[in-house]
């Protein structure tokens, strides 16, 4: 414990010789949860991959997706990505919904999409300003029997391109896959090797259906660890922490262990709840500022976030019909 002690007073001093005390709720959007792969070991996707067997019956309605970016614009949460499943959509489909989603949200978005080719990364320059390759595992054996179907030197590839083409790259990690801290030092080379800006840090959710349903989810000082040593190695890097509903109060152990952000916070259905207040007390406690809203009177001017968006008229009824029902629940007590 003394020496995790120590590390976290230095991860908290680097953070504050790079960063301002701002703090942001970054929200991650899923548009379907269809996945053709549906077999990588800790996923929902896999429990519901023999089930699901067309796409567009798992995807989200465009309007929902559209009206949620306009509530991360008003409540200034960042998108942490746009997200789903292995071949949800078609190249050409996929990129419209993009677009409509980055014109609500007034800017460029992250895309988690899989390994894209180059052609792909060119297609979505006007919509994307980075790329997010799920990782997860970087230990390189126990990410083949975890992740079997997503090779990593697909994703290294898709670094490469983005290189040459200037978007960011970020990835995720999910702690509690069997992985050992011994292991920072393959996730240390990675970042330097594919010039990293950006990693989120999740912990293990244990799903039914899964061979990880009974496992528990890793202790918040072991995600506190990985965090604070990606902080000390690399001073400038974005980190985000993951942060279940049911685990809020370590928020403030994390953000001193030097993260930017965090997210996996159902919002939306936890607007002004006692978990979000708890979250305000925990960026308190750690010295820093929320810059995100998640409590209080929720205001948003529907007609003006709406109407000039290139939209189909019936569209844009949906989008202002899901923009007053996603209101009204954060307005409910």
């Amino acid at each position: 414990m003394e020496d995790f002690i120590k590390l976290l007073g230095k991860a908290n001093k680097v953070y504050k010789e790079n960063f301002d005390n701002s703090v942001t709720f970054e929200r991650a959007i899923f548009f379907s949860w269809y996945c053709e792969l549906g077999d990588c070991k800790y996923c929902y996707m896999s429990t519901q991959h023999k089930r699901i067997k067309d796409p567009e019956k798992a995807r989200r309605s465009t309007a929902s997706l559209i009206a949620e970016a306009v509530v991360c614009k008003e409540m200034k949460w960042k998108i942490s990505f746009l997200a789903g499943g292995y071949r949800a959509y078609e190249l050409k489909g996929f990129h419209e919904l993009a677009k409509r989603i980055s014109d609500a949200y007034g800017d460029k978005l992250w895309l988690n999409i899989g390994a894209l080719s180059k052609d792909e990364l060119e297609e979505f320059k006007d919509v994307s300003k980075g790329v997010c390759a799920a990782i997860e595992v970087i230990n390189p054996e126990l990410r083949k029997k975890i992740c079997p179907s997503k090779p990593i030197d697909e994703m290294v590839d898709m670094f490469d391109y983005a290189e040459n083409l200037k978007y960011e790259k970020a990835i995720t990690i999910i702690l509690g896959l069997g992985e050992s801290i011994e292991d920072f030092e393959l996730l240390k080379k990675f970042i330097k090797k594919n010039k990293i800006s950006k990693v989120s840090f999740y912990s293990l959710n244990p799903h039914k259906g899964t061979v990880y349903e009974d496992k528990p989810s890793p202790s918040s000082i072991y995600q506190a660890t990985w965090i604070a040593k990606t902080r000390v190695a690399f001073p400038k890097i974005k980190i985000l922490a993951g942060m279940w509903s049911y685990r809020v109060n370590a928020l403030g152990l994390q953000l001193l262990a030097g993260a930017n952000s965090f997210s996996k916070f159902p919002a939306i259905k936890l607007f002004n709840s006692k978990e979000s207040k708890n979250i305000e007390e925990e960026v308190k406690s750690a010295g820093r500022v929320l810059k995100s809203k998640l409590t209080g009177k929720v205001e948003v001017d529907i007609n003006k976030n709406v109407k000039d968006l290139d939209l189909p008229k019936d569209l844009k009824k949906q989008v202002k019909n899901k923009l007053e029902s996603y209101i009204k629940k954060m307005n409910s007590d």
